[in-house]
């Protein structure tokens, strides 16, 4: 078996990397689709490390009734700024175009699962 290559990250195609000129067609245009969770994070924050793992289990768990779009506020800050996000890990849940919540810090398992069945039923 070789070794060596890239690291797999988990549910690749199930969650999505966009950046300031990719966030309207990636999170609004999407989100009058099917509910979207947003992650904004960056590499350095041990929080936002915290809770991928979690993300990755929702990715699957609510694939096809959600998407989970994560953007890097270091290299994208005009949207965190847009969005009045001031710390991380920040998640919003953006449906219809428009932010129905927001999660602040890393928080369990069971809180964001129920804010996003709330997102999903409402």
């Amino acid at each position: 078996m070789e070794q060596g290559g890239p690291t797999p990250q988990a549910a690749p195609d199930l969650i999505k990397e966009t950046t300031t000129q990719t966030f309207v067609k990636d999170v609004i245009e999407e989100s009058r689709r099917q509910p979207v969770l947003v992650d904004f994070w960056a590499p350095w924050c041990g929080p936002c490390r915290a809770i991928a793992p979690i993300l990755d289990d929702l990715a699957g768990e609510y694939s096809g009734r959600l998407k989970i779009v994560k953007i890097n506020v270091d290299d994208n800050p005009a949207t965190p700024a847009q969005y009045g996000v001031r710390g991380i890990p920040n998640l919003l849940i953006i449906k219809g175009g428009q932010v129905k919540e927001q999660i602040i810090g890393a928080v369990p398992r069971g809180t964001l699962v129920k804010a996003v069945d709330n997102a999903i039923t409402a």
